[in-house]
């Protein structure tokens, strides 16, 4: 038979290499593999060309393995990214991009241990979870998943897919200081980000820190001794990682290189040398990944056909692709805080899209504030002690960014309105929304609107594919309200009359970000309340009191504090703080609120910010 005459010539090559790598994996050779992850860390490694950093086992892997230098989160925080680990698919695609939420996933969408069960692998996780999905989703997806689990349990002569999570270097390792005399790591001797103030606290944070990763580093080599120890090594693909950057301030959560980029170190056994990235073992490889291709490519390792609705490309095994020219990331609420960002990595340059621009990037938050680092930072501000690049992070954002990572790594040194780089700003825009309207980019609707319409209680995923054809309507008009062009005005006016509630916040969005020059419009923005939508109204009424017009504007976001949509209220508490509202205006509202849904148990971060709150009119 001519295979010529059942596959299109395009087809042919991609055909025979998937037959060569099939019979090469047979089911008795199927590979093992072990993930080893560890929480909250950059590449602070030897192995990177970090010298300050301990990790003898790390550089050890290296040597041994494939070390990726371009190796990114697609979230700079621990659920979201897990979640898009765990899917192949972007969490903001799938509506699971808030830092925490428990949204149902598309059940079309399996996640990946369950699709290596079905190819007869031994899947077990101990213990992190995290993937920010309904739990009734989570269970019974491994085979074991707890603090036992271990891949010693499977069957005899049955291959395992297994994941270690190590939580020692997570940002709570540095909530309390460690006495400067048992530290390991001197503080004299930090090599400080130039963003951040030199103070005592936050250079015993980063000290204490590197502690912390050297400890990590002890637990890696540990598990990789066990492995040998059972005999199994020869026949088991390694694959280490970090879930995000981390952990001071300006890194976690946010979406520079401080807070994506990751060690990433793949160990390959010789007898799967055709899997090999590189020719020779130890090499670096800088092709760039991130995990939204993780899924895929274990898929790949493992000769499972990748299923059609991963958006990630695999990077090794019999379906590997070409490499990518960008990584995407995202940013969305971060615990009580919202927030909105998009981001796009070459091997040059990152972008990133600000859709907030009117909140500072330093939005105190609840658990970072846990760090004296942290705290020492926000009072050498206040101390007028920072300088302009440490000032920068207590500051509105640019609505757009782009920094040259080559040579400025730390990416300070904001490009977004030099005219020599135009081009490569125009490229990288235009590439950060085609990625969101090629996925369908959840972030477009505002979180408690998303619940609002999706009153049949499935995902998030599965409603925007109803709605397709308002996916570039949405981001013209999101694009439009993020950049506060005066010139515009009309044109908002003309957003918040739509029939469209999505329409209509990014109406009100643009009024906020416009501040005093929306002035002229405010009448006609008091005749638009309320709205149906309870964050359209908690918008425009932080605008209204903002422009002044107090009685409106606080009148609706009391309105705002009764919805029965709790991220509603707590965009509306958002706007209280952010407006300083005083106590007296606005407690009783916030204990009729606590009465109305006392029972509520679930991600109160509605009290969290009241807890904030409550802490600032103490003058604590």
């Amino acid at each position: 038979m001519d295979i010529r005459g059942i596959f299109p010539t395009r087809y042919l090559t991609v055909f025979l290499i998937f037959m060569l790598f099939a019979s090469m994996l047979t089911a008795k050779e199927l590979p093992n593999i072990l993930w080893l992850s560890s929480e909250d860390n950059s590449p602070f490694a030897g192995c990177y060309g970090d010298e300050f950093a301990t990790t003898p086992n790390m550089d050890k892997l290296a040597s041994e393995g494939f070390l990726y230098t371009h190796a990114y989160a697609n979230a700079p925080v621990c659920a979201p990214a897990r979640n898009t680990i765990i899917t192949g698919v972007y969490a903001n695609s799938g509506g699971h991009q808030h830092m925490r939420s428990n949204y149902p996933k598309s059940n079309m969408i399996k996640m990946l241990p369950e699709l290596l069960r079905e190819a007869g692998y031994y899947c077990t996780n101990n213990s992190k979870e995290d993937y920010n999905i309904a739990k009734s989703q989570t269970r019974g997806i491994w085979d074991e998943s707890s603090t036992k689990a271990h891949y010693k349990n499977r069957a005899e002569g049955q291959p395992f897919f297994a994941v270690f999570n190590c939580n020692i270097s997570h940002e709570s390792s540095i909530h309390q200081s460690i006495p400067k005399e048992k530290l390991r790591h001197d503080p004299s001797q930090v090599n400080l980000p130039p963003y951040h103030p030199d103070t005592p606290e936050m250079r015993h944070d980063w000290a204490q820190y590197y502690d912390k990763i050297e400890d990590m580093d002890k637990w890696l080599g540990e598990k990789l001794e066990e492995l040998e120890r059972s005999g199994l090594a020869e026949n088991t693909i390694v694959v280490y990682f970090g879930d995000h950057g981390g952990v001071l301030g300006r890194s976690k959560r946010y979406v520079y290189e401080s807070g994506t980029r990751v060690p990433m170190i793949i160990r390959i056994p010789k007898k799967y040398q055709y899997l090999f990235p590189s020719k020779e073992i130890g090499d670096q490889v800088d092709r760039l990944v991130s995990f939204v291709d993780l899924a895929p490519t274990m898929m790949s390792l493992t000769n499972q056909q990748i299923p059609k609705w991963m958006q990630g490309k695999a990077f090794l095994g019999s379906q590997k692709t070409e490499e990518s020219s960008y990584a995407f990331m995202f940013r969305g609420r971060m615990d009580e805080r919202y927030d909105m960002s998009r981001a796009v990595r070459s091997k040059g340059f990152r972008y990133i899209m600000n859709y907030m621009p009117h909140r500072i990037y330093g939005q105190h938050l609840n658990y970072l504030w846990k760090a004296p680092s942290m705290r020492s930072w926000e009072k050498a501000y206040l101390d007028g002690k920072c300088d302009e690049m440490q000032a920068a992070f207590w500051n509105k954002k640019p609505v757009e960014e782009l920094y040259n990572t080559e040579i400025d790594p730390w990416e300070i040194n904001n490009l977004a309105e030099n005219p020599a780089y135009a081009e490569v700003l125009k490229e990288m825009r235009e590439e950060a929304i085609n990625w969101s309207l090629r996925i369908g980019d959840t972030g477009l609707i505002p979180e408690a609107e998303r619940n609002r319409r999706n009153t049949i209680g499935g995902s998030h995923y599965d409603y925007m594919r109803t709605v397709p054809d308002q996916w570039k309507v949405w981001m013209e008009v999101a694009q439009i309200a993020a950049r506060g062009n005066i010139e515009n005005i009309d044109q908002l006016m003309d957003f918040l009359n739509s029939d469209d509630s999505v329409i209509r916040y990014w109406g009100a969005m643009g009024m906020l970000i416009l501040g005093e020059q929306a002035a002229p419009k405010s009448l006609e923005i008091i005749q638009l309340l309320p709205d149906e939508s309870d964050e359209v109204t908690v918008t425009l009424s932080e605008c209204l009191y903002g422009l002044g017009f107090y009685n409106e504007g606080l009148k609706y976001l009391k309105q705002g504090l009764k919805s029965p949509y709790l991220f509603a209220r707590v965009q509306a508490l958002n706007s209280i703080d952010m407006l300083g509202i005083p106590q007296e205006m606005i407690k009783k509202d916030i204990t009729l609120m606590e009465e109305l849904y006392g029972n509520e148990t679930e991600n109160r971060y509605d009290l969290r910010l009241v807890s904030w709150l409550e802490e600032k009119w103490s003058g604590k």
